[in-house]
């Protein structure tokens, strides 16, 4: 595949553009990538060039244009049927789709109270009743997955890294910055994501941006 192409917002805030980046690398394809900075009077006409929905990622492959991260992996997945987006067992991949569209879908109350900002530390932000109940969701479906996966399988929801972690990863660096307590199993699989070689250089590229949005920071 050439002429792969991937625009995203601010790494350290955009929890959208980290999915569709995490699913670009977790392709093995070669592609180049454009940061189009957020909350500026340029964003919107920049991103309109390159998406019809004025939202990132997206990615442009030669006269393929895909918005929306879960529509980003799905092609991906198409495109790379062996790079493992979707657990290999019939039984579980519809769980895997399911709680990604959970993910993609639902959840609001925990993004607007506690907003991704990869470099910041704010422990002093507590969930109101709506988000805790999020949270609790969503630790729930943690448990459940690495419940069925078995202890043997691997790190992650359903043993290697895939789309339903992708999904997820930015619900885990929203718990490490705001410091959400957890149980010892999504505490156990919270470290795995935030230790994952990706996710790691997404964080250290979040360091090294200029862009400071002040609505998301706390400090």
């Amino acid at each position: 595949m050439t002429g792969l192409k991937l625009f995203i917002g601010n790494r350290n805030y955009s929890s959208w553009s980290l999915r569709g980046w995490l699913a670009l690398k977790a392709s093995g394809l070669a592609f180049d990538e454009e940061v189009i900075p957020l909350d500026m009077p340029t964003t919107r006409e920049a991103i309109l060039r390159v998406s019809p929905s004025g939202l990132v990622p997206a990615i442009r492959h030669g006269e393929v244009t895909v918005w929306d991260s879960l529509a980003i992996i799905e092609y991906l997945a198409e495109t790379c049927p062996d790079a493992g987006f979707w657990p290999a067992n019939a039984r579980t991949r519809p769980l895997a789709r399911a709680i990604s569209m959970e993910m993609h879908a639902g959840f609001r109350a925990l993004r607007a109270q506690m907003p991704m900002n990869v470099r910041g530390r704010f422990p002093g932000v507590r969930p109101d009743v709506d988000a805790r109940a999020d949270i609790d969701r969503i630790t729930e479906i943690w448990r459940d997955c690495i419940h069925r996966r078995g202890d043997s399988a691997g790190d992650f929801l359903f043993g290697a890294f895939c789309a339903a972690d992708m999904m997820y990863a930015p619900v885990v660096s929203r718990f490490v910055t705001y410091d959400v307590q957890l149980d010892a199993t999504s505490a156990a699989y919270r470290d795995a994501v935030w230790d994952n070689g990706m996710m790691r250089e997404w964080r250290e590229a979040a360091e090294d941006e200029p862009w400071v949005i002040d609505r998301f920071e706390f400090g």
